[in-house]
């Protein structure tokens, strides 16, 4: 870190370490630092951030000279992204295509979108400062490293030096906050409890756990995640009837519900069976329209409807779709799902 703030013609700051992102952000309010002002550029985080973006552009420049032409799109191949990486190369995806896939965008969904929000959305307010985020951006750099170390390309020695400090960083650190005599550091989580994303084929992952914290740090801070969804507490604690009848968040009320159990949910919830019917793109289930509680938003209802496949334990998953609160026929309800009439859906011979 002290290289960092020496490539920037900055003195070595002192060192603040805290136990949690949300400690953190409280001491560099308490401070009252912004690099929101005018002269952004001239503090140490602007002076980082236009650092960054000098190094990224020379190495930029240096893939597109090698010929690189994936760095010229924003998405990757088709081919790559359906693909593992063997299939795909084996296919003829160039090599940066797979990088990008494998790497960039892998880290991106595991680290920023699956880490880094739900930890930002569980602080106070903006405070004005950029916030760098230590481990959880590990896509930012290891892509170019990876076409480092796999002889795909040679970067200019001056980028060579930025890449190995800030793997050197990011290896080391949680979040951190750039002030210009002190650099505020925050310890990794003390737990972080993750799954695979259903279907990825390049190692993504999303937070989760059944029955602790996804996320704790040493200060207490907490964030709480059921298969990627992030939820409060009482979802995993005590999820009752009232609680989600109450609750105008969809995706938290369907967590609250599939952990209470749509058995013992129906029996104890103020839902009404208006229609059922025989599932026609789900051979031997049943689709069953809910009338919804009166504090749900909208006067929605409940469409409850079954996996066409088996889980790996055996049994079939249920998902309790919102739908309209005019439709009054199950299979309407199932046709309004997918964009069709009740009478075509009736004519499916299998869902997707």
């Amino acid at each position: 870190m002290s290289e960092i703030y020496a490539r920037c013609g900055r003195r070595r700051p002192s060192f603040e370490w805290l136990p949690s992102p949300r400690s953190g952000v409280e001491t560099v309010a308490a401070l009252g630092v912004s690099t929101l002002a005018a002269d952004v550029f001239a503090s140490p985080s602007g002076q980082i951030a236009e650092l960054v973006a000098a190094a990224t552009k020379s190495m930029n420049a240096r893939l597109r000279s090698r010929d690189m032409a994936w760095l010229e799109a924003l998405t990757t191949t088709e081919t790559t992204r359906l693909h593992p990486p063997d299939e795909a190369a084996r296919a003829g995806a160039p090599p940066g295509h797979i990088i990008e896939a494998t790497v960039w965008e892998s880290l991106q969904a595991s680290l920023i979108d699956s880490v880094v929000a739900p930890i930002r959305a569980s602080l106070p307010g903006r405070i004005g400062v950029v916030t760098w985020y230590g481990q959880h951006e590990g896509h930012r750099f290891a892509h170019y490293d990876a076409f480092r170390r796999h002889g795909l390309t040679t970067f200019r020695s001056d980028d060579n030096h930025f890449l190995d400090i800030f793997a050197a960083v990011t290896a080391s650190t949680g979040w951190w906050w750039a002030l210009p005599d002190v650099c505020i550091m925050a310890d990794r989580p003390t737990a972080l409890h993750t799954e695979s994303i259903p279907g990825s084929l390049h190692g993504e992952r999303r937070l989760h756990h059944h029955g602790s914290p996804a996320i704790e740090f040493a200060d207490g801070q907490q964030v709480f995640a059921l298969h990627g969804t992030i939820v409060p507490q009482w979802v995993l604690d005590d999820p009752t009837v009232e609680r989600i009848a109450n609750e105008p968040n969809i995706e938290i009320r369907r967590c609250a519900i599939e952990r209470l159990g749509w058995d013992g949910y129906l029996a104890a919830a103020d839902l009404t069976l208006i229609h059922s019917a025989p599932d026609p793109g789900n051979p031997g289930q049943r689709l069953s329209l809910y009338s919804t509680p009166l504090a749900w938003l909208n006067g929605e209802r409940l469409l409850l409807v079954e996996n066409g496949s088996l889980e790996r334990d055996g049994h079939r998953r249920r998902y309790g779709l919102h739908v309209p609160g005019d439709v009054s026929n199950a299979l309407d309800a199932a046709g309004w799902t997918y964009g069709i009439s009740g009478a075509d859906y009736a004519r499916l011979t299998r869902r997707t």
